[in-house]
């Protein structure tokens, strides 16, 4: 064979020898579920940290910023600082000022139709 031939086949060997190794990966990787809400008035830090890109220091600066006033609207939250327009609409769906805090934060697997060819998560 030619060196050509011997190139091309070794490449097609790799590739078939590391696909199942990423479509293995593609199913064992999980991804962050969040489902209820949390209210901005009642929440607790620990409540509030479970919020998307909220950490604990940002947890308590939202609840020592409603210490000194409650929230009257949800889009409030941007006058807190570390929560600009963008982080507000990323959490919008799960704020609340009425009711129970219910936010539930569960891992589930990703779904082969959110995989990019890079094996990144699409987001939805």
């Amino acid at each position: 064979m030619s060196g050509r031939v011997t190139g091309m086949l070794v490449a097609v060997v790799l590739g078939l020898m590391l696909l199942p190794a990423s479509t293995e990966a593609a199913q064992a990787k999980t991804r962050a579920q969040y489902t209820g809400v949390v209210n901005l008035n009642e929440a607790t830090v620990a409540q509030l940290d479970l919020l998307p890109g909220v950490g604990e220091k940002a947890a308590q600066r939202i609840v020592t910023w409603r210490e000194k006033r409650a929230f009257k609207r949800i889009e409030e939250l941007v006058r807190v600082k570390g929560f600009g327009k963008k982080q507000f609409l990323k959490l919008k769906p799960y704020l609340t000022l009425q009711g129970p805090t219910t936010l539930k934060v569960e891992k589930v697997p990703v779904r082969m139709d959110e995989v990019h060819v890079t094996g990144s998560v699409a987001k939805h």
